[in-house]
């Protein structure tokens, strides 16, 4: 049979023949350069693929050489502070060896084939392991502890297991059937990790972010949209997040973005440090850069790359939270790719299977029971910006990502342009987890966490349509009880749910912090409408003193939040003569 040539090259997709063995989603070299390439769609002995690299040049006539096995991730120690494309190639590396432009055809591993590793065995000669068992571990930066996890599918007994210095590619022992046991192993990216079991969604992601843990929590495990038009902050809450949030390892996919805002957050983000440990944030981070000049089929792989590899961190039982940004740039390579295919479009011109596509990709997050001994639980949270055109969330990818999602997390220009931030529109937003979690936050932070957020919620919507209302009428319309809602309303936006990320005692929130603003503020709403009632008038010279008190609070170290919330509780009581 003759080798398989190119019969056919439009943009990142080209088809060869003859290929009658091809499987779907089998990787191959494609042309003389041999730039990689997963096939996609087979059709008799023609083959489609998509290439994974700029196909300019690609002639017809040129050879085809299948790899025989899938897109895999290369995962083991070294991925920590790694910074890879799409693809799995460690950029830094290939910027060392060739310069700032990666030659087409290059291959590259994930890890570091030099690096050496010290391995500590937890198990010896003559146990019995399966796939997801803790063979031992590798400490590989200073406080993490890299779980050596028998590959999922590999069974059998040990035969041996040594203690040393080992590179990833070295044997560190092996089953009696043969099989080498490796620090390293590879998985297609596609394909989920198997795990134990699931566990319920009764524990928050606590972000640091008062708008988000009061008012739209996210569950650890769950999933949450993050939709905004361009300058509404996206990258910036997803950096607050990967800073902040309470995760141990934090997985960033930048698919498709702005090549010099990629370049910025490559440049900034090494120089940030862990609010938790001192240490650079890049020690508990993997990224994935997929730029927008780069081909659109890489967007795809990015995105199935950066979960595969938050998989295994949750596999060893930490808690992952996956942020990416922006699956609106995959969806649009889905788009193009589906176009060149000629396949049936749906909805502006996406392919019908978007939602599919979605509703796989978020069912890999979760709280689960990890396979294998000892037993542990891990937990893998996604939060995926996403970039509707106009800010339109009735658009395809919002849809098919809200039908999917736990929790949505709209951001509105309007605020932002107020320099309102987190820009977070509280009245398009929700969270499916609220009541799943709300347990939680009543024991760690205050049994009456839930009634402070309804409060809250109902506050802002009732000062959302007061503001409308002296839109048309003027504020001195408005009764006294009105007004007075209306300046809580515009306390609890601007001293509760702000936040400055420049602030380094504003710019996380702890719970304790969240709990007694919230309440300080519900507190004043409360003995404003009582002074109303009674007639009693509160000049604005009187919350002045109570304003500041609260910005205080809201400044404060986390030391310093009693103290500073008591002197507020002291303004309170003595507002229009003590009026409750």
């Amino acid at each position: 049979m003759s080798a398989p040539r190119l019969t056919r090259v439009t943009g990142a997709l080209a088809e060869a023949r003859p290929m009658p063995r091809a499987a779907l989603y089998e990787l191959a070299r494609v042309g003389r350069r041999g730039l990689l390439g997963e096939i996609i769609r087979v059709k008799g002995d023609t083959a489609t693929l998509q290439v994974y690299e700029d196909t300019a040049g690609l002639e017809t006539g040129e050879p085809v050489e299948p790899t025989g096995s899938p897109l895999t991730a290369q995962l083991g120690p070294g991925l920590l502070g790694a910074i890879v494309d799409g693809v799995g190639r460690p950029l830094s590396r290939l910027a060392e060896a060739m310069g700032d432009f990666i030659r087409p055809g290059t291959a590259a591993d994930t890890l570091d084939a030099a690096a050496r590793w010290s391995f500590t065995p937890a198990l010896g000669p003559g146990n019995a392991v399966a796939g997801g068992d803790v063979l031992g571990t590798v400490p590989e930066r200073a406080g993490f502890e890299h779980r050596i996890l028998v590959p999922p599918g590999v069974a059998g007994v040990i035969e041996s297991l040594r203690a040393g210095s080992y590179t990833v590619g070295d044997s560190i022992g092996s089953l009696k059937d043969g099989t080498p046991l490796a620090l390293a192993h590879r998985w297609p990216v596609r394909r989920p990790r198997p795990i134990g079991a699931r566990l319920g969604d009764d524990r928050p992601l606590v972000t640091g972010q008062r708008v988000f843990d009061l008012l739209f929590p996210a569950a650890e495990g769950g999933s949450v949209a993050v939709p905004g038009g361009f300058g509404t902050g996206k990258t910036i809450i997803e950096q607050s997040l990967a800073k902040y949030a309470d995760a141990d390892i934090v997985v960033y996919v930048g698919c498709g973005e702005r090549g010099n805002e990629m370049a910025e957050l490559l440049h900034e983000f090494p120089k940030l440090l862990d609010d938790r440990s001192g240490r650079p944030l890049m020690d508990r981070t993997v990224m994935v850069v997929n730029t927008s000049n780069m081909p659109v089929a890489a967007r795809e792989a990015s995105v199935y790359l950066g979960i595969t590899i938050a998989e295994y961190f949750r596999d060893m039982g930490y808690r992952v939270a996956l942020l990416a940004d922006s699956l609106s740039r995959w969806a649009e390579a889905l788009r193009e790719i589906s176009a060149r295919l000629a396949e049936m479009p749906g909805e502006e011109g996406y392919p019908t299977y978007l939602a599919t596509r979605m509703g796989q990709f978020f069912e890999r997050a979760g709280r689960v029971t990890a396979a294998g001994r000892p037993e542990r639980g891990g937990s893998l949270t996604v939060v995926a910006a996403i970039s509707p055109p106009g800010g339109d969330l009735s658009e395809p990818v919002t849809q098919a990502t809200l039908r999917v999602t736990g929790a949505l997390w709209a951001l509105d220009p309007g605020l932002a342009q107020q320099r309102q931030f987190p820009a977070v529109d509280w009245s398009t937003s929700y969270s499916l987890y609220a009541d799943q979690v709300a347990g939680w936050f009543a024991a760690e932070a205050g049994a009456d966490w839930p009634e402070l957020r309804r409060g809250a919620l109902e506050l802002l919507r009732r000062g959302r349509e007061l503001r409308e209302i002296a839109g048309l009428v003027g504020p001195d319309a408005l009764q006294e009880a009105d007004r007075h809602t209306l300046e809580s309303a515009r306390i609890v936006q601007e001293l509760v749910l702000g936040q400055s990320a420049y602030d380094p005692n504003d710019a996380r929130s702890s719970l304790r912090k969240t709990y007694r603003l919230v309440g300080l503020a519900l507190a004043l709403h409360r003995r404003a409408l009582a002074a109303a009632a009674r007639g009693a008038r509160i000049e604005p010279g009187e919350l002045g003193p109570i304003r500041r008190a609260l910005a205080a609070v809201r400044e404060s170290a986390p030391d310093d939040v009693d103290a500073r919330a008591a002197v507020a509780e002291r303004l309170l009581e003595g507002l229009a003569g003590g009026a409750r």
